[in-house]
């Protein structure tokens, strides 16, 4: 004996990461409109958190984000669209792939364009690479999802123009599913490597648009039994008054979104059924069979099927999981990039704007024997601090650059659950190819959220506990006018925080 203290084991870590889902779509949470038994009883197997926000409503700043601890501002990576990732601070799988773990990624990576091209890796610590950015046949050589379809005798191609959408066997999530077993039941690696950790990120495409999943998960949900948006009259004015501001749709009533391609098949109505619609004075619904629905709770539905898909998938994996022994030794995790407005406030996908739809999504970690089952936090959390919680949890230093907070504490009962930070951070700087070129934040502090769109001389206030949905605009009341003015205070300190102020200081000077 030596006196040298033993390393604990290291957990694997199972990361999923689905596409523009927002927070409030598990049936854990409190929706009875979406079927997610299996994320539900991951939801009580570990710890969740309500109040997670991401970096950025959009993509690639988001996922540059979370996989490097830091604000995209911060990393050099605030657009969807880029030629390269930029690579200031390493990734975590480069981190923890150096630190011993094997590491795979499947599904969608999009820190840089991936538009007709696959994207140029990065620095990224993959070994095993499984790479699909979306349910597209677009690139001529690397696009193993589609190559996958032709091995089972279809195009891809051709299944996506199918009104019926792909089918579930030969969807994307379910090819993510399929090679995240692959991936995690690697029996020659457990020969040749016996106890070395794994990494799997997991990268589904869905919910994302186009709305259309596989048509058996279509008929599950009745749109006319779907909630509807969150909106009001007054939405068209304010979203009006923020035309000018970079998104991906305009502002319309919920019955007839800004859909620009028709993404939402509607099933054939019953001979004469549109007609008598049309005759009732309902001209949003008397469309022709082969006609796309542009109506909310149509949407809400097509998206809460695509949901109810990921579930299922997510549920195989941890079946495969638990199968090959491994589930005691594996962190989950589950959470998503970004929200989906659907509908709220008239407004449809994603660009520059802060509501909670858009900007919170669910976070989920699990790990039997050290994360406590069964909790829920609603403290104020970032996807920043995933990483600095998957080093924690790996046993490795976090590095001083990161500007996430490790959650593990929370998780093993290490630190208490009301409070983790006082305040959340979200930006958006030129993200998107639009005119605009918008740049504006989000600060969240307690109660209260504040949105600046910089150089517009416009911006939002809510509080979130008298105004949950976020109809009632602060900005230009007399009464918070003082709120406002610390709030902006405030949000001037965060963006000084999130500056990279270069490289590490050796001396005085």
């Amino acid at each position: 004996m030596n006196g040298t203290p033993r390393r604990p084991k290291r957990p694997n870590i199972l990361w999923l990461c689905t596409d523009q889902q927002r927070y409030d779509t598990l049936g854990a949470q409190g929706n009875r409109h979406v079927r997610t038994p299996r994320l539900d009883e991951l939801w009580r197997s570990g710890t969740a958190f309500t109040h997670a926000y991401c970096q950025s409503p959009i993509c690639t700043p988001s996922r540059a984000s979370f996989l490097t601890g830091t604000y995209p501002s911060t990393c050099h990576n605030t657009r969807n669209g880029n030629d390269t990732f930029v690579g200031r601070f390493p990734m975590v799988t480069r981190l923890l792939a150096d630190a011993g773990y094997d590491c795979g990624l499947i599904g969608k990576l999009h820190l840089a364009s991936a538009y007709g091209r696959i994207e140029p890796r990065a620095d990224d610590g993959y070994r095993y690479w499984r790479y699909s950015h979306g349910p597209r046949d677009d690139w001529p050589v690397g696009h193993d999802y589609a190559d996958w379809v032709r091995q089972h005798g279809s195009v891809l191609g051709e299944l996506i123009e199918d009104p019926a959408g792909v089918p579930a066997p030969l969807h994307q999530t379910t090819w993510a599913a399929e090679r995240t077993i692959e991936f995690i039941t690697d029996e020659q690696r457990a020969a040749d490597t016996p106890g070395k950790p794994w990494l799997a990120c997991v990268n589904i495409y869905d919910p994302h648009p186009p709305f259309n999943p596989p048509q058996e998960y279509r008929d599950r949900y009745d749109p006319a039994a779907m909630p509807g948006p969150l909106f009001r009259a007054s939405d068209l004015a304010q979203q009006k008054r923020l035309a000018a501001v970079d998104f991906q749709s305009e502002g319309r009533p919920p019955d007839d979104l800004d859909i620009k391609s028709p993404v939402i098949p509607v099933s054939p109505a019953p001979e004469g059924a549109n007609a008598a619609r049309a005759e009732a004075g309902d001209p949003a619904h008397a469309l022709p069979a082969h006609a796309s629905a542009r109506d909310a709770r149509t949407l809400q539905a097509a998206y809460y099927a695509m949901i109810e898909l990921i579930d299922d998938q997510v549920g195989r994996v941890l079946d495969a999981l638990a199968a090959s022994g491994q589930a005691d030794d594996t962190l989950v995790i589950f959470t998503s990039d970004h929200g989906e407005m659907l509908g709220d406030h008239g407004l449809i996908q994603k660009g520059c704007r802060f509501y909670e739809g858009l900007v919170r999504v669910p976070l989920i970690l699990s790990w039997p024997g050290r994360i406590r089952a069964g909790q829920q936090s609603d403290a104020l959390v970032e996807l920043t601090d995933l990483a600095p919680t998957l080093l924690e949890a790996a046993g490795e230093a976090v590095p001083e650059w990161m500007q996430g907070r490790s959650l593990l504490p929370m998780g093993t009962g290490g630190a208490p659950l009301d409070r983790h930070r006082d305040a959340v951070w979200c930006e958006y700087f030129d993200a998107l190819d639009a005119p605009d070129a918008t740049r504006a934040t989000m600060y969240r502090r307690g109660r209260y959220k504040l949105v600046v769109y910089h150089g517009h001389g416009l911006g939002e206030l809510y509080d979130l506990e008298r105004d949950p949905g976020e109809f009632d605009n602060l900005w230009n009341d007399p009464e918070h006018a003082a709120l406002q003015a610390s709030l902006l205070l405030d949000s001037y300190a965060a963006a000084m925080a999130a500056v990279d102020v270069g490289t590490k200081r050796v001396g005085p000077m």
